[in-house]
């Protein structure tokens, strides 16, 4: 019974459970497209002067 329970951590442990180099440059390069496209709307002229009034009303509310 032992014999078959180290038999399957071993391979369970074996496994590859990691990404290759080229999986991780098509992560990289997904990341920043993402990371472009959001500094796109974040400095848009709709949204940059929406989230300069939110700023705005934060700074001046009374407390």
């Amino acid at each position: 019974m032992y014999g078959k329970v180290r038999a399957r951590m071993r391979a369970l442990v074996r496994r590859d459970a990691g990404m290759v180099t080229s999986e991780y440059a098509m992560g990289i390069i997904a990341a920043v497209a993402f990371a472009v496209l959001l500094y796109e709307v974040v400095t848009s002229g709709q949204v940059k002067s929406e989230l300069q009034a939110i700023v705005k009303r934060a700074l001046s509310a009374r407390m």
